[in-house]
């Protein structure tokens, strides 16, 4: 890649970069889509994501999955991983992480489609799997209460 192209990374390759102290320090680093007249599938995974319950103030641990197809901006990995790694004094409902990290992930690179799947661990004997879209697909049914 050209200099031009990478002046705006500002953490791959440096060693002194520190992990932000929450996500609303943290930012996420884009570069210029390779290939932006194809549709293609870029997959990130993590299990290595811990956010703090916000009554218990217990961890949660989870297994991050990121499925985006880009547009003219991607996601730089290393900028990803210190953004997700900001979440570790996160106080927020495992519902609530999941929806912010991808509204911070749209924001940033705005892709054609994004899915963000968060596989918390069990606590209590229950499991916890969050999946958030973009575009936001209606599920089929009936938005009116009954």
């Amino acid at each position: 890649m050209a200099k031009n192209k990478t002046s705006k990374l500002t953490l791959l390759g440096r060693s002194e970069a520190r992990i932000p102290a929450s996500p609303a320090e943290a930012r996420l680093e884009t570069f210029s889509n390779p290939a932006p007249n194809r549709n293609y599938r870029i997959h990130f995974e993590t299990d290595d994501f811990t956010s703090v319950c916000p009554i218990t103030g217990q961890p949660d641990f989870a297994r991050i999955d990121i499925d985006y197809v880009p547009d003219r901006l991607c996601v730089e990995s290393k900028s990803l991983k210190f953004y997700l790694a900001s979440y570790r004094n996160e106080r927020a409902f495992n519902e609530a992480v999941t929806n912010r990290i991808l509204d911070d992930f749209v924001k940033a690179c705005a892709p054609r489609e994004a899915i963000v799947t968060a596989q918390f661990s069990a606590r209590g004997g229950i499991a916890l799997t969050v999946r958030a879209e973009y575009p936001d697909r209606k599920s089929g049914r009936d938005n009116e209460r009954r």
